[in-house]
């Protein structure tokens, strides 16, 4: 089963982002950038197969944390989208360009939309 690491700050986003995934993926959750890398770096011989980033996390946000994730050699290859309540025309166009490998605005009012774009990067 494909793992996936859900950072989000906010419980309540997180919980339900994590209940609409673990019945076809095994989940991790983080509520900030520090426990994801912590996360990340105690994880060496199981890394998620893919990542989901708040944008607007506390502290170190979710483009920096991307960034972090992308200077790592043991890490860089891992797919990211940003999952964000940014949610303007040029957002995606921005996210992507910043790295990230697909987009889904919150609220997740649409479930399928997050499964799609999982199933686009880990098929």
């Amino acid at each position: 089963m494909k793992k996936i690491l859900v950072v989000e700050d906010n419980a309540d986003n997180r919980d339900l982002v994590c209940a609409l995934l673990e019945d076809d993926y095994i989940v991790g959750s983080c509520g900030n950038a520090n426990e994801a890398l912590n996360y990340l770096q105690s994880k060496k011989n199981s890394q998620p197969d893919l990542l989901l980033l708040d944008i607007s996390l506390p502290g170190i946000d979710g483009i920096e944390l991307l960034q972090r994730i992308r200077s790592a050699p043991e890490l860089n290859q891992i797919p990211a989208i940003a999952l964000t309540a940014h949610a303007m025309k040029d957002d995606w166009d921005r996210f992507i360009g910043q790295g990230f490998d697909g987009y889904v605005s919150k609220p997740i009012v649409d479930d399928t939309l997050l499964f799609n774009a999982i199933a686009r990067l880990i098929p």
